[in-house]
């Protein structure tokens, strides 16, 4: 049995359910996706599930349930029976990327999280541009960030590490922690309360998953060994999984990622918020920051005020950030053009049927 309110249950939830009219006993949340084979859990327990074949066709890749998503059933899920997922909750945070290839669509990692952790290790990996991008995606997620700096024993200089990230991620709490030796670990826990929801991301081999089971005091996740020859990490988590902490509280272990791509330019001004107030003092609202007069951010980084390896690399995420924006754009354009295609083809055939003109 499941106490809906421990599985991250409250009003944002309650209110869409008394809208509908839906029942509390079709309820359930996402607990694990095996690539469209789901398994959820509800108040009578946790059983497969799978999606409507509305859903699976109406859906895009935004917009299909993740783990950590609220959905209502059709009938209750059972060991040998799989439930079917008729309708997605709004959702009222959600983490996502660019998902991998030539169009770009929007990857859905973890769904209604109250606290996302971006894991980084202190190795070879250690890079702290890539964890500005990784908040970038969680402040525009509506979930609060952290950041956890794992594998602290192998790492000569830990406070300079420290130093450098607080320096780039101003105002947002950085916890040490090498899970292995399960140090710094009762810092994070305590940052997770019932009925939380709290995500762990970060590339492969940060240690999540090992991070993950010094958290629960079990080893339940896989874990891996990094390369000797570049600190790299392999996959070794290979599905998102929600699991209960034994104090209350729900983790979302994800697998690790080769690349984190910005849909959008969607908290970028919370990461770069000293470029962002420079930004509002710039003479031309437009001002792209390259010839334009009286523009304040050449002005301070030409003073040295402003770190310019920062602001390239704010002008890179910018970039990149408003080229997979144009791309989804198009791809969701041209999506609609086909649909509205069909349509008329369909309307088309079906006056010739009933020997209309067309």
């Amino acid at each position: 049995m499941h106490e809906l309110s421990a599985l991250g249950f409250g009003p944002f939830f309650e209110q869409q359910l008394q809208d509908s009219g839906d029942r509390r006993d079709r309820l359930a949340r996402i607990a694990a996706d095996h690539r469209g084979a789901y398994e959820v859990w509800t108040q009578a327990g946790a059983g497969p599930a799978q999606l409507a074949g509305r859903l699976r066709r109406d859906g895009e890749h935004g917009s299909l349930p993740g783990v950590g998503d609220w959905v209502v059933l059709t009938d209750a899920p059972a060991t040998d029976r799989t439930a079917i997922i008729a309708r997605v909750l709004t959702r009222r945070t959600v983490f996502t990327r660019g998902a991998a290839g030539r169009v770009m669509r929007a990857q859905v990692v973890a769904a209604n999280v109250d606290l996302v952790f971006a894991v980084c290790g202190l190795d070879a990996d250690f890079n702290v541009r890539r964890i500005e991008r990784y908040l970038a995606r969680i402040w525009a997620s509506g979930a609060q960030p952290a950041v956890i700096l794992n594998k602290a024993d192998i790492c000569a200089d830990v406070q300079a590490r420290v130093t450098e990230v607080e320096r780039h991620a101003v105002g947002v709490p950085v916890h040490v922690s090498s899970a292995l030796r399960a140090e710094g670990i009762e810092a994070v826990r305590a940052c997770i309360h019932d009925g939380m929801t709290v995500a762990l991301v970060g590339s492969s081999g940060a240690g999540k998953s090992t991070l993950v089971n010094a958290l629960l005091g079990e080893d339940r996740m896989p874990t891996g060994a990094v390369r000797a020859s570049d600190g790299r990490g392999c996959h070794v988590t290979t599905h998102r999984q929600l699991v209960r902490m034994p104090g209350g509280g729900l983790l979302l272990d994800t697998p690790g990622m080769r690349e984190l791509q910005l849909l959008d330019e969607d908290g970028l001004d919370t990461v770069f918020g000293d470029i962002a107030a420079l930004v509002s003092r710039c003479r031309f609202h437009d001002c792209r920051h390259d010839t334009e007069p009286g523009c304040a951010v050449k002005a301070a980084a030409a003073s040295g005020d402003l770190d310019t390896e920062r602001l390239e690399h704010y002008r890179k995420l910018e970039r990149e950030a408003r080229a997979n924006e144009l791309r989804h754009d198009v791809h969701r354009r041209r999506r609609a053009e086909r649909v509205w295609g069909q349509l008329s083809d369909e309307v088309a055939r079906l006056r010739k049927w009933k020997g209309g003109k067309p």
